[in-house]
């Protein structure tokens, strides 16, 4: 008999090429912790505007922060799908601000600590990373700069033993309780764009460092968001993270990461908006019966279901040849702009359904729906992606 389908199957067996039992048992975990620890709380985590910080920790204890990370710090050393199975299940939970509250700490900001950091660095911070003692923000994204990282004014000025930071970043997920801080920054504004950047890791609490403001969000409400500036912010030059002028590449190459995750995330959102519709339709009654027995109303959830399983395909097998070490930036590019694009139309369709009910604040979907729009903005909006598709055409 196949390990790929078995008769008989339930959610925890293997369904895909794609992953193993260890991957199917880890989801099965996220999916355990979503139902028991996320669902029954997470709403008045959506009016605190953060998750708290002892359910971070419950998801360090359970090894959800160390996933890709080494053994010896008491990470899985697991591999790019097992992140799009975290990723994939944190979405289904309907709370998108809980999961991109995880997801920037496991893979937007404390990577740059695994992948560039020196062994001092490394031996700090990521024991608690990984269990989530420590919480940690990256930023990049400036007023007049997103995608376009080498477009940042951030500067870092080389004083003796130290640097000096002086700057504003916007836009920063985990940016008001975060405990360390990846920040981007111009080392040499007379070099080449590509080699100008470097990246550093400042502490909560550095004198010149402050959080501005926390910024006010259209949907992911449980998510911690804020404008942080930099005014003569000293730092000891050993908080360098890899080598000077080499800032732009990292964070370039972990934009494939990011997008792969953001990628999950919208199809997890996207599964989880169409089940809800589907329980809604089959008892909703209007004209004497329920909207599922409306044809049109059947049809639109059936391809928008085909729709949302293309996706899932091409997230896991964009993930599998990251695996394999196969050069993944056009399928990578694909998931972000088809699945940023299809999440907003399934929420757009499944309130739709809802009716007026659908407007409601009470309702899941107009949460979701909020939630969604940004997943066609945030790491790369469509538009660029497209580009970066078109290249490789």
């Amino acid at each position: 008999m196949s390990a790929v389908e078995k008769p008989g199957s339930g959610e925890g067996q293997r369904r895909s090429p794609y992953f193993t039992e260890e991957h199917e048992a880890l989801r099965d975990q996220v999916r355990r912790f979503v139902e028991a620890e996320i669902k029954p709380h997470a709403l008045q985590w959506e009016e605190d505007g953060f998750v708290p910080r002892e359910v971070l920790r419950k998801m360090g204890a359970l090894g959800f922060f160390g996933i890709r990370y080494p053994a010896e710090y008491g990470g899985s050393e697991m591999d790019t799908l097992a992140t799009v199975v975290l990723a994939e299940e944190l979405g289904r939970s309907t709370f998108s601000g809980v999961a991109i509250t995880a997801l920037v700490h496991t893979d937007m900001a404390s990577v740059h600590i695994a992948n560039a950091g020196s062994q001092v660095q490394k031996d700090k911070h990521l024991s608690d990373i990984i269990a989530g003692e420590k919480i940690v923000a990256v930023a990049v994204t400036e007023p007049d700069a997103g995608s376009d990282v080498k477009g940042i004014r951030t500067t870092a000025r080389r004083e003796g033993d130290h640097y000096v930071l002086n700057g504003a970043k916007m836009f920063i997920t985990n940016g008001v309780h975060a405990d360390l801080y990846c920040v981007a920054a111009k080392t040499d504004p007379q070099a080449r764009p590509s080699q100008s950047v470097s990246i550093f890791l400042v502490e909560k609490g550095t004198p010149g460092f402050s959080v501005s403001r926390a910024l006010d969000k259209h949907g992911w409400r449980s998510s911690d968001t804020a404008e942080l500036v930099f005014e003569d912010c000293r730092i000891p030059a050993e908080n360098l993270l890899g080598q000077e002028g080499r800032g732009f590449y990292a964070i370039m190459s972990n934009f494939q990461n990011e997008r792969t995750v953001i990628g999950a995330m919208a199809i997890g959102e996207a599964q989880a908006a169409i089940d809800l519709t589907l329980d809604y339709v089959k008892t909703r009654k209007a004209f004497g019966a329920p909207l599922w027995e409306k044809q049109a109303i059947r049809q639109k959830l059936a391809m928008m279901a085909s729709k949302v399983e293309a996706g899932r395909q091409l997230v896991y097998h964009a993930a599998w040849l990251d695996t394999q070490g196969f050069d993944a930036t056009r399928e990578v590019s694909m998931v972000k702009a088809y699945c940023g694009e299809l999440v907003n139309e399934v929420m757009y369709a499944c309130l739709q359904f809802h009716g007026g009910m659908g407007y409601m604040r009470e309702s899941t979907i107009e949460r979701m729906t909020r939630d969604a729009r940004v997943q066609s903005i945030g790491g790369g909006a469509t538009e660029v992606m497209l580009e970066e598709v078109a290249k490789r055409l």
